[in-house]
């Protein structure tokens, strides 16, 4: 029965969210915001909303382990495996606004709630001021859309001609979509979290575990459908755009309005201040030379996040049964692959200056 819940419960989930993006971004569009502050914004938002409603629900019932383990283990999931996945599809062309401001964005909001949740807790002054810089980064977005949106919609009219503004009966069908959309996250989260707690009580695993693991990767199925099918289409930007926006709304949205809610605040467990969001910014840092080389995630790329992911997942499952092991290869991954990592990426960006400076260098 707790199996059928949990299946149950993933697929309202991904029927909610799916109803949610297409009624959001259908909006989004009428009220004239650009495609790719679309993806930033109302589709990554959307495909996060099971994350979203997850971690509020664990925080109202005094389950943390399980809200902060689904924030940290999305974002890593997110990059590791949807990323990898999708490289491994095709290699991933990342535009220029992800390189100098998304993922600098990622990589900073990455350390500051680790800086936050040094005194172990997310609190309300946390959660406020992650909640008021997810809203300063959607008011830019727009607000740089507005400005682009003329050549925007030349474009749109030069390929497809012009746009027919929406009628009346279409802007509510889409305002219906987004209601049931978040009914049914709202259902499939509570499902989800009732079918993991009792799985983890069942053998004995931590709640942060839980969260980390089948909690996180649950929440982001909308993320990995999104992504994938981008990434079969050609549509690449729109594939590392959705993981990008999905992990910075996981930390000022999903993380903020966690702390918000919570008078004592949502506490941050030692395992996971000293290991899981260590490794939660090194992904993000990880990202960085990745995109910067060529802008291009290359399958061998995608194919190093996929075997950290497994790795990662490996670790976190032999934490469960042997502190001792836990030990072992938790220092194996921070002071040995991590760096190992960091420095052939490092590589990888020289060559890719030298290269880029050898082409424009005079005969």
């Amino acid at each position: 029965m707790t199996t059928l819940q949990l299946l149950a419960g993933l697929a309202l989930l991904t029927a909610g969210a799916e109803l949610l993006v297409r009624g959001a971004s259908a909006l989004a569009l009428a009220a004239r915001i650009s495609p790719l502050v679309i993806g930033l914004t109302v589709v990554a938002y959307g495909t996060s909303m099971p994350e979203l409603v997850v971690s509020l629900q664990s925080t109202l019932r005094g389950q943390p382990d399980i809200a902060v383990g689904n924030v940290v283990g999305s974002n890593i999931f997110n990059v590791l495996f949807i990323l990898g996945v999708s490289a491994l599809i095709i290699p991933l062309r990342v535009s220029q606004q992800l390189v100098r401001f998304d993922v600098p964005l990622m990589i900073a909001l990455s350390i500051l709630a680790a800086l936050l949740a040094l005194d172990g807790a997310i609190g309300r002054w946390d959660g406020l001021l992650l909640v008021a810089g997810l809203v300063a980064y959607t008011v830019w977005a727009v607000v740089n859309s507005r400005k682009e949106q003329a050549e925007v919609r030349e474009e749109y009219a030069a390929q497809f001609g012009a746009s027919k503004p929406s009628s009346t009966g279409t802007i509510a069908l889409q305002i219906v979509l987004v209601i049931v959309g978040l009914v049914l996250l709202v259902l499939g989260a509570q499902w989800l979290t009732d079918a993991a707690i009792d799985i983890a009580r069942l053998f004995g695993i931590s709640e942060l575990v839980i969260g980390l693991t089948i909690v996180a990767a649950g929440t982001s199925l909308p993320e990995v459908a999104t992504s994938i099918v981008a990434a079969l289409r050609g549509e690449r930007d729109i594939a590392v755009g959705n993981v990008v926006g999905s992990n910075l709304f996981n930390i000022m949205g999903v993380l903020g309005l966690s702390g918000l809610v919570s008078a004592e605040g949502v506490a941050v467990a030692e395992t996971a201040l000293h290991f899981d969001i260590p490794v939660m910014i090194a992904v993000a840092v990880t990202c960085l030379p990745v995109f910067f080389t060529g802008h291009v995630i290359a399958r061998w790329e995608g194919g190093l996040f996929l075997a950290y992911f497994c790795a990662y997942t490996a670790y976190l499952i032999a934490a469960a049964s042997s502190p001792a092991v836990t030990r072992t290869l938790g220092a194996v991954m921070l002071g040995f692959v991590v760096p190992l990592t960091v420095v052939t990426l490092a590589i990888g960006v020289v060559r890719a200056v030298r290269r880029d400076h050898d082409r424009s260098a005079p005969d």
